[in-house]
C-alpha cells in the first residue's frame, strides 16, 4: 500500500484472513479505497490524493500531489513556487510536489469510512465464498443449529455460514428450538438481493429421497431405482421402487433387516408414515400396490383424461381414501393419474322399498283394503306368514282400521298364505 499501518490494525486483518479466508491484500485495498473516498469528501477536489496511517499514533493523514507553478490558476492542482520553496528550497516550476491536505477531525471520519469499507468487503467476500463452496452442494444434507427466527423463517448456523430454512420449506408438524441441531436438505443456492443465500428444506420430497440414498446401499449403487416419490410433509410419504434384478426385492432392500433402514429414516422425519411400494409398468398393478392394504374391486382407466376410477367395498372406502383423502391424493401424485375412489353400489333393496312391497302383498288379499294393509305392516306384520303364526282375531280387532272385520281379514290372509306360502318380504 506504500504506507505504514497500525500494528493492531494489521493484526485484525490477519485474523480476518484466517477466519474468513479473505486475503489481506483485498482488505488493505478496500481500506485504501475508503480512505481516499473520505479524503475526497473532506478535502474536496485535489490532485492525486493519497492517505497514510501513522503506525505509532494511528493518525490518518491526507496528501495531494500538486504541480509547482509560477502563477496558480487551479489551487486543486497547483502550488506557487514561493509556497513550494518554503517546504523545499530547490523546488522548480513544473515538478510534482506532495503537500499534506489533512482537514481537522479527518482522522475520525476516515476511520469510520475504513471500518465500513472493511465490513462491507468482508461481507462481500464471505458471500462470494458461500456461493463458491455451496453451489456444488445443492442436493446434499447438512447439519446445522437453529440460530434465530425471522417471522416464520428459521436462520440456521452451518458453522462458517448462515442459511435460511424458509417457512414454506418447514414441516408443519415440527417445532424448532433455538440451539437445537437439525439436518436439512440443501435445496438451492440463490443470488438474492443481499447476495448469495443457502436455501434449506425439510419438507421437500428430495429430502426423503436423499435419506434413502444414504441409508440404502442398493439405491446408492443403482441396483434399486426410485421411480417416484409423493409426500405430505409431517404426515405421510409414498415411495415407489423398482429393481432390474429379479433376485433383489426392492421393498425389502429399503425396509432393511428387521425394518432397521426405514426406522432410521422415520426417526429422522419425526415418525412420518412411510409407504414403500413396488413400482410396476402396468398401471393397474401399480395403483393396487399404491393403495394397499385397501382391497380394490374394480379398476377402470380413462386414457384420454388420464384418470382411474376405482370401486371398493363400503368397508374398504375409508382405508383406500385415507385420512382427509391423503392416501388417494398421494397415490394420484405418485402414479401421475387422477384417482377417483367410490364405494360399490349395494344391490340390496332399501327398507322403504321393502315396506312398500309388504303393503302391496297384504293389499292384494281379497277383502283387505290398502288402509288395512298399511295398518298391518305398521303394527309389525311384515309377511302373510307373520299374521298366520302370530295373530289372533282379538289382536286384529284392536287395530282401528280393521276392528269388526278382524275375523274376515284373518280368514282371507290364511287362505292367501296357503296358496302363496312365500309371500313375505321383510326378512
Amino acid at each position: 500500500m506504500g504506507q505504514l499501518m497500525n500494528a493492531d490494525f494489521l493484526a485484525i486483518l490477519d485474523f480476518w484472513e484466517k477466519e474468513k479466508g479473505i486475503s489481506k491484500e483485498i482488505l488493505l485495498a478496500a481500506v485504501q479505497e475508503s480512505l481516499i473516498s473520505a479524503a475526497k469528501k473532506a478535502v474536496g477536489p485535489a490532485r492525486e490524493l493519497r492517505c497514510s496511517i501513522d503506525s505509532k499514533s494511528g493518525d490518518i493523514k491526507a496528501f495531494a500531489k500538486l504541480i509547482v507553478a509560477e502563477k496558480v490558476i487551479s489551487r486543486h492542482d497547483q502550488i506557487s513556487l514561493a509556497e513550494a520553496r518554503k517546504k523545499k528550497p530547490d523546488a522548480q516550476v513544473g515538478e510534482e510536489f506532495e503537500v499534506e491536505v489533512t482537514p481537522t477531525g479527518f482522522g475520525r471520519i476516515a476511520a469510520q469510512y475504513a471500518k465500513q469499507a472493511l465490513l462491507s468487503q468482508v461481507r462481500r467476500a464471505e458471500k462470494a465464498l458461500i456461493f463458491e463452496e455451496f453451489k456444488d452442494r445443492v442436493g446434499d444434507i447438512v447439519s446445522g443449529t437453529v440460530r434465530r427466527f425471522e417471522r416464520s423463517d428459521v436462520i440456521m448456523d452451518l458453522g462458517r455460514y448462515e442459511a435460511l430454512l424458509p417457512n414454506r420449506e418447514r414441516v408443519p408438524t415440527e417445532e424448532y428450538q433455538i440451539g437445537e441441531r437439525i439436518r436439512c436438505f440443501v435445496k438451492a443456492v440463490e443470488n438474492g438481493p443481499h447476495g448469495p443465500e443457502i436455501i434449506l428444506s425439510r419438507a421437500a420430497p428430495e429430502f426423503v429421497l436423499k435419506l434413502f440414498r444414504l441409508e440404502v446401499s442398493e439405491i446408492a449403487n443403482g441396483m434399486v431405482e426410485v421411480k417416484g416419490v409423493a409426500r405430505e410433509p409431517g404426515f405421510r410419504t409414498k415411495l415407489a421402487v423398482y429393481s432390474r434384478d429379479s433376485k433383489v426385492d426392492p421393498v425389502g432392500a429399503c425396509v432393511g433387516l428387521r425394518g432397521q433402514r426405514v426406522k432410521n429414516i422415520v426417526r429422522e422425519l419425526n415418525n412420518e408414515k412411510m409407504d414403500i411400494i413396488k413400482w410396476d409398468p402396468n398401471i393397474k398393478t401399480y395403483i393396487t400396490n399404491a393403495l394397499a392394504p385397501a382391497v380394490l374391486k374394480t379398476i377402470s382407466l380413462d386414457e384420454a383424461s388420464h384418470a382411474i376410477k376405482i370401486l371398493v367395498d363400503e368397508s374398504q372406502l375409508s382405508l383406500a381414501i385415507g385420512k382427509r383423502g391423503q392416501n388417494a391424493r398421494l397415490a394420484s401424485r405418485l402414479t401421475g393419474w387422477a384417482v377417483n375412489i367410490d364405494a360399490e353400489a349395494v344391490s340390496a333393496v332399501g327398507i322403504e322399498d321393502k315396506v312398500k312391497h309388504a303393503i302391496e302383498i297384504f293389499a292384494a288379499v281379497p277383502g283387505v283394503t290398502r288402509e288395512m294393509a298399511e295398518a298391518l305392516v305398521n303394527t309389525g306384520f311384515h309377511a302373510l306368514e307373520d299374521v298366520v303364526t302370530q295373530a289372533e282375531e282379538a289382536d286384529l280387532r284392536e287395530i282401528p282400521q280393521i276392528g269388526e272385520s278382524a275375523g274376515a281379514v284373518l280368514a282371507a290372509i290364511k287362505e292367501a298364505a296357503k296358496n302363496n306360502p312365500l309371500a313375505g318380504v321383510l326378512a
